[in-house]
């Protein structure tokens, strides 16, 4: 009898893969290895009508891309959450640069799709580097908010803007205004969890809601959403519709793995809605389980974020959990119908190489951050707390 995967490690194996193993959270790791799963094999049900609908000859063309995608990010993810803290703060720092350098270049040899220009073509890869950018810099913004804290002449909360300011205006460049938001709210949380006064919070999440409220009046797709939203019975809905369709069509236990009949008539029924497919083949109880394992992942991550003792640590995790959270929460409730459209892609579960490989980095991260480590841990801690800013 082969032996089981938490004995394959003696507790006084020092070798490197070892020791990841008894001090990673196998828990999280397990549940994002089921994510990673689920995402496959949803890319099987959703890939023969996705490929009919866009004239692609082999009916498992994104099935098959998306298996090479998952088997990188589950590459990335293991040896990203082998580094330590030095390491990932160094990582991100080259990352944050070389994503913010293809950002610039974009408006000039990027790809353009539907109105926005947010790729990079290599080969018969689309790379797109915002999806890189978003960890790192919450990692680096984490780690100006510590030196800062420290109050030892650092300007760290000036630096931590001027890198989430850089990050808006080029992707509102692109547009991408979706990705915006999402860092917006990752940056706002880290900012209060590093424990900063209530005023200055406020004045953000202030200055926060008027940049996106102008994105209305600045950006006619985003106009156009809202419309929509806001008023169904006068714009063309077409695409919530029919999502609406079939995740009504699949009940509580779905048509059955293949059986889908309304996801043929989705749009992006691969990528932005996959989870549509997902309710219509295998029901509300399937739906419900995918979006407790998202939970699982935010709740437990951002309590072994809590438990930490460093400031960095305890404001770079959390903001990389909120991150994914937040982006499983909108791309539910886009397919839900409960917020206007956006393109934002679900964690693991859609389509898409730079969505699957850069998710992979993210957790990796949160999981190098929160690996159990002497003196990392004081029981009871909450977040950064004292300290000074400059």
């Amino acid at each position: 009898m082969s032996a089981s995967p938490a004995h394959a490690f003696a507790r006084s194996d020092r070798s490197p893969v070892g020791v990841w193993w008894w001090t990673i959270d196998r828990w999280l790791l397990g549940v994002v290895a089921v994510l990673i799963g689920l995402g496959v094999l949803l890319s099987f049900a959703a890939s023969p009508a996705a490929a009919a609908r866009m004239n692609v000859g082999d009916p498992f063309h994104f099935a098959v891309r998306q298996c090479v995608f998952a088997m990188g990010a589950a590459v990335i993810l293991v040896g990203v959450s082998m580094l330590e803290v030095k390491a990932i703060r160094r990582a991100a720092f080259f990352i944050y640069l070389a994503a913010i350098a293809v950002m610039i270049a974009l408006p000039f040899i990027g790809h353009n799709a539907k109105g926005a220009t947010r790729w990079l073509e290599l080969g018969g890869f689309t790379l797109q580097p915002s999806e890189f950018m978003k960890p790192a810099l919450i990692i680096l913004v984490a780690w100006m908010f510590s030196e800062g804290q420290k109050g030892q002449g650092v300007p760290g909360v000036t630096i931590a803007f001027a890198l989430y300011l850089v990050s808006v205006g080029l992707l509102l460049i692109q547009p991408d205004v979706g990705q915006t938001v999402l860092i917006t709210v990752a940056f706002g949380a880290a900012f209060w969890m590093a424990g900063v006064p209530l005023s200055w919070v406020m004045l953000l999440a202030g200055a926060a809601l008027a940049m996106l409220s102008s994105t209305y009046f600045l950006f006619g797709h985003v106009a156009s959403r809202v419309n929509r939203f806001l008023s169904p019975d006068k714009a063309d809905t077409h695409q919530v519709d029919r999502a609406a369709e079939a995740i009504a069509a699949g009940h509580v236990f779905g048509r059955g793995p293949g059986e889908g009949v309304m996801k043929r008539h989705v749009p992006d029924l691969h990528t932005d809605f996959i989870y549509s497919v997902a309710a219509e083949e295998y029901g509300l109880v399937f739906s419900l389980l995918l979006i407790s394992l998202f939970a699982f992942v935010v709740i437990r991550g951002l309590y072994k974020a809590m438990k930490l003792s460093d400031p960095f640590e305890q404001v770079a995790a959390a903001g990389l959990f909120v991150l994914v959270g937040q982006q499983a929460f909108i791309n539910v409730a886009v397919n839900l119908n409960l917020i206007p459209t956006k393109g934002m892609t679900l964690p693991f579960i859609s389509y898409g190489g730079s969505s699957m490989l850069a998710m992979g980095l993210t957790l990796g991260m949160a999981l190098a951050l929160t690996r159990r480590r002497p003196g990392a841990y004081t029981q009871g801690d909450g977040l950064a707390k004292g300290g000074g800013f400059t």
